[in-house]
């Protein structure tokens, strides 16, 4: 069964880090057994007759080199050049193709391209693209906002997928007005020189307003936030089937102290904790996470939708669950005082928290107690009134194997970026008019261990099992980036050896911590990682320092954690060996789509947040505020303001008449004639220009009487707690 492996071979060869290696060493990296090694090679085979990998230097297998022509599909940046995404890999990875070049391609699309040199870049022959053929168009439905010039009617795209408004025409009396949030499909795209015509299809609600927004928002990113018939019809069959008491050969934790410990507006508890003394020393913590998996049949049409899901996406006002609410805030929600089914990992420490035993079971719980992030660190901090004195107790000690585990961690190279983050605060209209510093309590510090702890005990004990799953993996820096990370902190006049290690990364953390440059160096560490994804390969996860990690303590929210409980479940049930071998393509490409989906949901749940500031920033416009230089470009600089954590740009022409130099290695400009210099970090006073809200764009200027300020910089504001309070686990 070659194709088994496949899609996971080619998948591992694209990765930035990859360095050639003979098929039998590529096997081991991968994790391929002895047994299934014919496969493998089988599969490297059709590969190589196929033309999609090649045997280079010293039989090392490779990616082919760049083509003259690539098929593939076309993103747009907002500046207007874009990239292709081949769709045969190849060993130079995306083309560019310049504005003059795009043919009016637009994000999505499918597209021809013809490959020219275009120099060398750090030692490697550069390619750029010529596009010559839209394939097939990518996206024909667009969110805007409706606008009348004159006699004519046109909508104007939200941000920058679309950058020219589209035309719509026979708008009657009865139709949207004005300012209308609308969904428009395009019927004639456009040829050089005009604009693209549309008719709309779908009336959203008046721009401005939140319900208008936030659909806006979950529109333009393509979430579903309806559940199909037949979806609603399996979900209402499982609820009322389902009861407690039939637990069968669960586990009965019913009588056990059992606490939840949320955010004060959370509706589905996934995960609950205990605490157990054997009385010489040992405790065994006990995480008892919501099984979703005995309600959501693998295939049916409930698994189905929330496979094509991935996740769940969390606006300010509004839930787009993975789940029916039935289940996410019904059923599978551990409330307090309900008896529900759960998978329990048990993990037994010794007194310095290292871990002695791992032993997973399907259990029924009964919370005990439902806490909220503040009421648990109200009780730790000695406010126990109302409480009851078991509870506290419990609390008490999980604190204390908490901190413990904490310091065993950050021994091993965990690293915690010392980021801001904020809450928004809205008014009785849903506008937003201030932001604060998110709850920074140990209470999130304590539940975050918990569910590392948790996450890495299931992974380790399916890893022994040698199975294959979908694990959460975090690359090391790659070394491009991590070149040009060392010359800024070197600017900052910190070091770091040229072999980054997260001994190195968590001194350089300390060293800032509390000064000037902290947020500039901190932002450069979190720049420099690349985005944690799901993957089968053995990758491991480098911010955790964990060398086997996957996502089990969500499965309410997340598919991933969903497909590593139903392995969970074949494992105490001894049924673990009885499955066929692994399809470590198929797994691949689940986990691929899992990790689009969950880039897909954030950038959902930031263009919401940055729509709603924007809003509020419209009311400020010549008002100023000290801001934090988060990059340079050759157009200019953006500005984060520390209230709110959005970006302004401050274009290059209205920084002052000078000839501006860009120093992109070390993040600077610098006046030719003034000598006057802005480097990444840097504090400046600047005003707001003008807000663009449609285009998502804070436009800057820089006060009359600016100065940057790098030694009167307050320290952002700090925040243990992620910056969305259900991604326990990370």
């Amino acid at each position: 069964m070659p194709e088994r492996y496949v899609d996971a071979i080619l998948k591992y060869l694209t990765s930035r880090d990859y360095q050639p290696l003979k098929p039998r060493q590529l096997a081991r990296q991968m994790g391929v057994s002895e047994g299934d090694y014919g496969s493998f090679r089988e599969a490297v085979k059709r590969l190589r007759d196929g033309g999609r990998i090649v045997l280079g230097a010293r039989n090392a297998l490779t990616l082919p080199e760049m083509s003259s022509r690539v098929t593939g599909t076309f993103r747009l940046n907002p500046r207007g050049f874009g990239f292709i995404v081949p769709e045969t890999p190849n060993a130079h990875g995306d083309l560019f193709v310049a504005p003059p070049d795009t043919a009016g391609a637009l994000s999505g699309d499918t597209v021809v391209a013809n490959v020219k040199k275009r120099g060398r870049r750090d030692g490697e022959i550069a390619y750029g693209g010529v596009i010559v053929q839209i394939v097939r168009r990518g996206e024909n439905r667009f969110v805007g906002t409706l606008q009348k010039a004159d006699v004519h009617w046109f909508v104007m795209p939200d941000g920058a997928r679309m950058p020219v408004p589209i035309i719509v025409r026979d708008i009657s009396a009865a139709g949207p007005a004005a300012g209308s949030k609308v969904i428009v499909e395009i019927i004639r795209y456009p040829s050089p020189g005009e604009l693209p015509v549309g008719v709309i299809v779908e009336t959203l609600g008046g721009s401005g307003k939140i319900e208008a927004e936030t659909l806006s928002v979950i529109r333009a990113h393509g979430l579903a936030d309806e559940f199909p018939d037949d979806v609603l019809d399996e979900t209402r069959r499982v609820v009322e089937t389902f009861d407690p008491t039939a637990s069968g050969v669960r586990k009965d934790l019913t009588d056990l102290l059992v606490v939840t410990i949320d955010p004060p507006d959370a509706r589905d508890y996934d995960d609950a904790i205990s605490l157990t003394s054997d009385g010489k020393g040992k405790l065994t913590l006990g995480v008892h996470i919501a099984d979703v998996s005995n309600f959501v049949t693998e295939g049916g049409p409930i698994d189905t939708e929330a496979r094509s899901r991935g996740t769940s996406a969390y606006f300010p006002r509004k839930v787009v669950p993975m789940l029916p609410e039935a289940l996410s805030n019904g059923i599978c929600s551990l409330q307090e005082a309900q008896p529900r089914f759960v998978k329990s990992a048990f993990i037994t420490y010794d007194e310095s928290a290292n871990v002695v035993s791992t032993r997973l079971a399907e259990a029924v719980i009964r919370s005990s107690k439902r806490l909220t992030y503040l009421q648990a660190q109200s009780i730790l901090d000695g406010k126990t009134s109302g409480f009851d004195k078991k509870v506290v107790k419990l609390l008490r000690n999980l604190q204390g194997l908490a901190r413990r585990i904490e310091t065993r961690r950050r021994k091993a190279g965990m690293l915690h970026l010392d980021l801001p983050a904020v809450e928004l605060v809205f008014d009785d209209a849903q506008r937003v008019v201030d932001a604060v510093p998110e709850d920074d309590s140990y209470t999130h510090t304590m539940i975050e261990m918990f569910m590392v702890e948790a996450n890495e005990a299931v992974a380790r004990t399916l890893a022994e099992r040698n199975r294959k799953f979908l694990r959460r993996v975090h690359p090391e820096p790659d070394p491009m980036g991590a070149k040009q990370m060392i010359s800024f902190i070197r600017a900052c006049g910190h070091r770091l050896p040229k072999e980054i290690s997260r001994e190195a990364l968590q001194e350089l953390l300390e060293a800032v911590r509390g000064k000037p440059e902290s947020y500039a160096v901190n932002l450069a560490v979190l720049k420099t990682f690349r985005q944690a994804e799901y993957s089968p390969m053995q990758i491991g996860h480098f911010a955790l320092a964990s060398d086997c990690y996957c996502h089990f303590t969500s499965p309410i929210r997340r598919y991933p954690d969903l497909t590593v409980h139903r392995l969970v479940a074949l494992h105490c049930r001894g049924e673990l060996d009885n499955l066929p071998p692994d399809d470590v393509s198929e797994l691949t490409r689940l986990g691929e789509n899992c990790t689009a989906a969950e880039k897909r949901a954030e950038a959902a749940e930031q263009e919401l947040r940055e729509v709603l500031i924007l809003q509020l920033l419209e009311s400020k416009v010549g008002e100023t505020f000290e801001g934090v230089i988060t990059g340079v470009t050759n157009f200019g600089m953006f500005v984060q303001s520390p209230q709110f954590l959005i970006e302004g740009l401050l274009r290059m022409e209205d920084l002052g008449d000078d000839w501006w130099e860009l120093d992109a290695k070390h993040g600077t400009l610098r006046g030719e004639h003034t000598g006057r210099k802005f480097r990444i970090g840097d504090v400046l006073s600047v005003r707001i220009a003008g807000v663009d809200v449609s285009k998502r764009q804070l436009n800057l200027a820089l006060d009359k009487n600016a100065q940057t300020a790098r030694k009167k910089k307050k320290k952002a504001p700090r925040s243990k707690k992620p910056k969305r309070p259900r991604t326990k686990g990370k």
